[in-house]
């Protein structure tokens, strides 16, 4: 047996005479595609009132007129997920070959949602924006995606726990949930909602504005919970929940106003195996911690982003020394650093966190880091003792007092003071060497009351071993001849 598929309206339904051999059909479908178990179709006319549909196979051939009527479903005012769904992924798109016997061919699936192959679904659905407010019908929802695994609802209308639970409940192998910009703060997520998410592990409610009570439900129903995404939901301050979350390694909450450590502090508490903590543009103006106590709080914090945080000295950066298993750290757009040079930032942040294998997303390499700490030294080796840091000593304890870098100039030099010699004539004389030698005959006419078409320049190096070198070409710049402080230039009439 084969499936054939007709569009028709939300709310429709279709009454059909039975074909020969078949049973009478009378069906209905909420989300606005139907199913007819025939041998194989081909669809006319699907969106008028009546659609004429042939029915044929290598057994019969019937042809029939399926009326579609308004019926008296109550639908949701707005879009449910299942109406965008068959939108979006509409058997449109699905390939299909016609002639008898051949109809719509839909290969068996063992495994995975027994209806997923008329709409292509894949196992990763992207329904953002769609305007979805609530859930559709929940059988439908159970057979078109028992084979999803991530689902994206980001940007949508759904401020009803309840509807998302009837979307998320259907979905049983579901692990990344995106809820972010729903106005899901209107409604009270219930704990017998809650449990509908257990097998999420990764949940992104960005810009929900969700509450931390919210939150705390969430925490008490997903048990294998590993990365939550809270950004622009206007945090203030943090509420500690009853329970600890054992499972959640990454925690995102950037762009929201957590500025007193005391907060920052309470994540710790209630996520004590958290392995990436994201602060982000939080503008947390100092880290209020003694080194034991930052330590307990983040035994296994890996990573940490301070990008735009309001940290202003340099106590704050030690202090992310005392986190034990600390590897990377971003700190890009803070107050402290503004007055110091891009290379400055880099080899002093290095420098003071010996732990580091990334800053700001680059490796940190073991080249790199001798550089920055052996810069490091030098740069605070003319500062008081009161103002030196106390990793100075380390380092001077691990490569000894260094000598200052030899200043040296790589810069062309741009003029040079030489003699000019004409007949009997000496005279010292300050001249470019961005200029040529046309340019050097111009500036010598007065001195030497010489035309330039009549002026033979020659060029001594008072170190060379070899006699004046004749200044021939008119366009060569000065400096190419590698002139400098006390060198000779002679001047002679060009002979008739």
């Amino acid at each position: 047996m084969e499936l054939a598929e007709i569009a028709f309206r939300p709310g429709q339904r279709l009454f059909a005479p039975s074909p020969p051999g078949c049973p009478g059909n009378v069906l209905e479908n909420s989300c606005g595609f139907l199913t007819v178990l025939v041998g194989g179709a081909e669809v006319t006319s699907p969106e008028v009132a009546s659609a004429e549909v042939t029915f044929c196979s290598l057994e019969l051939s019937w042809k029939s007129t399926w009326e579609v009527q308004e019926g008296s479903m109550d639908q949701p005012s707005g879009r449910s997920f299942m109406q965008v769904l068959c939108e979006k992924y509409s058997p449109e798109n699905f390939p299909y070959r016609r002639g008898p016997g051949m109809g719509v061919h839909v290969p068996a699936t063992p495994q995975g949602s027994p209806m997923k192959d008329r709409l292509n679904l894949p196992s990763v659905l992207v329904l953002n924006s769609c305007g979805i407010t609530c859930a559709g019908d929940e059988n439908e929802i159970a057979a078109f995606c028992a084979h999803v695994f991530e689902l994206d609802l980001s940007d949508n209308k759904l401020e009803d726990w309840h509807e998302v639970s009837k979307i998320v409940s259907n979905v049983p192998h579901l692990e990344f949930l995106n809820l972010s910009s729903n106005p899901l703060s209107l409604s009270v997520l219930e704990r017998s909602c809650a449990g509908s998410f257990a097998g999420v592990r990764k949940l992104v409610l960005n810009n929900s504005k969700a509450s931390w009570e919210t939150v705390h439900t969430i925490l008490q129903e997903l048990p294998d919970l590993e990365e939550l995404f809270l950004c622009l939901n206007d945090y203030e301050t943090v509420s500690c929940s009853p329970v600890c979350c054992q499972s959640l390694k990454l925690l995102h909450i950037t762009d929201n106003n957590l500025q007193d450590w005391t907060e920052i502090r309470k994540l710790g508490i209630m996520f004590p195996s958290l392995d990436t903590l994201i602060l982000a543009n939080n503008n947390l103006t100092t880290i209020e911690e003694s080194e034991d106590s930052l330590a307990r709080l983040f035994p296994n914090l890996r990573s940490i982003n301070l990008h735009k945080s309001g940290l202003h000295c340099w106590e704050d950066i030690d202090k992310l020394n005392s986190f034990p298993k600390l590897e990377e750290v971003k700190l890009l757009g803070i107050p402290l650093l503004q007055s110091y040079t891009t290379e400055e930032r880099r080899k002093l942040l290095i420098a003071r966190l010996p732990s580091i294998t990334k800053l700001n997303g680059s490796i940190v390499a073991d080249s790199e880091r001798e550089d920055s700490e052996r810069f490091f030294i030098r740069y605070y080796m003319e500062f008081p003792e009161e103002e030196v840091p106390f990793r100075y000593h380390e380092l001077v304890t691990k490569y000894g007092k260094l000598e200052p870098l030899a200043v040296v100039d790589l810069r062309p030099q741009s003029s040079a003071k030489v003699e000019v010699h004409f007949q009997d004539k000496v005279e010292e004389m300050s001249i470019r060497l961005d200029q040529t030698v046309a340019e050097l005959k111009k500036h010598l006419k007065t001195v030497v009351q010489l035309s330039t078409s009549n002026m033979l320049l020659f060029y001594l190096d008072q170190e060379a071993p070899f006699g004046p070198e004749e200044m021939k070409y008119s366009s060569r710049a000065l400096h190419s001849y590698g002139i400098r402080d006390g060198d000779k230039i002679y001047v002679e009439p060009r002979m008739k």
